[in-house]
């Protein structure tokens, strides 16, 4: 790949907590990525919208407000609709096992739960996009 991993952080839905996002964010720029953070109270279709006009290889969707099962799979739809779904979706928040089992059997390639080490996310995302 001749350019940097390019990666959306998005926040969908009504969460207000970005805290997590913003230390994801910062740390897959230190890593050499190239990364759209779209802020707070993002829709699925905003979110989908992003990923396709920055021509992403990534997206992380931080969730805490525990939307997840309704959020992801809107987002998922909507770049498959938009001819986007080769582009990695990885999730952040408080998920659940079982809810995670499902987010992954539905496509997602990671889910990370709160004090996962950034450094995992970093290593997945220069292994999945470059292979």
């Amino acid at each position: 790949m001749g350019r940097p991993i390019r990666v959306v952080i998005a926040k969908p839905g009504l969460d207000g907590h970005d805290r997590g996002a913003k230390i994801v964010a910062r740390s897959l720029r230190d890593a050499g990525m190239e990364v759209i953070y779209t802020g707070l109270h993002q829709t699925p279709e905003q979110i989908a919208a992003t990923v396709v006009q920055e021509d992403a290889d990534a997206v992380g969707l931080s969730i805490l407000s525990g939307a997840h099962m309704t959020l992801v799979p809107r987002v998922m739809e909507l770049l498959a609709a938009e001819g986007a779904d080769d582009v990695l979706v990885i999730v952040g928040g408080t998920i659940p096992a079982d809810d995670a089992e499902e987010l992954r059997s539905l496509g997602v390639a990671a889910v990370y739960t709160p004090g996962a080490p950034v450094d995992d996310m970093v290593s997945f995302l220069e292994g999945a996009v470059t292979a």
